[in-house]
C-alpha cells in the first residue's frame, strides 16, 4: 500500500481540515467548546483515519477506518449545514464550494474503500 501522503484523497481531506480550522477562527467565542470544537474534531477525524488505517495489517481493519472517515466526513458536512444556518461563515464564504469538495472527498474514500476490501 503506498505510504497515506501520497494518497490525494488523504491530501484533499488535510486541506479541508485547514479550511476548517481558518473558518471557524471568526466564530464566536461562546462557541469555542461547542460546534468550533466539534466541527474541527470532525474534519480532523478523516484524515487522522486515513493515516491510521493505512498502516493496518489486514484490509478488512484498512477498509474499517476508511469508513470511519467517510462517517466523520458526513459529520462535517452537518457543521457545514449548521454553520451556515446559524450564519457564523463570513459573507465572502463559498459555501457550494464546500459542499462540494466534502462530495468529492466522499467519493474518493469510498472508491478507496472499496478498492481495499477487494472483491466482495
Amino acid at each position: 500500500m503506498q505510504r497515506f501522503t501520497d494518497l490525494v484523497v488523504w491530501q484533499r481531506s488535510h486541506k479541508l481540515v485547514l479550511s476548517v480550522y481558518g473558518l471557524t477562527k471568526s466564530f464566536p467565542r461562546e462557541e469555542l467548546y461547542g460546534v468550533t470544537s466539534q466541527f474541527r474534531r470532525a474534519a480532523v477525524s478523516v484524515p487522522a483515519n486515513i493515516a491510521e488505517g493505512s498502516k493496518r495489517k489486514q484490509p478488512q481493519d484498512y477498509a474499517r477506518f476508511l469508513n470511519i472517515a467517510e462517517s466523520s466526513l458526513a459529520e462535517t458536512e452537518y457543521y457545514v449545514f449548521l454553520c451556515r444556518d446559524l450564519e457564523y461563515f463570513d459573507p465572502q464564504v463559498k459555501v457550494d464550494e464546500i459542499f462540494r469538495e466534502i462530495d468529492e472527498i466522499s467519493r474518493m474514500l469510498s472508491a478507496l474503500r472499496r478498492k481495499v476490501e477487494g472483491p466482495q
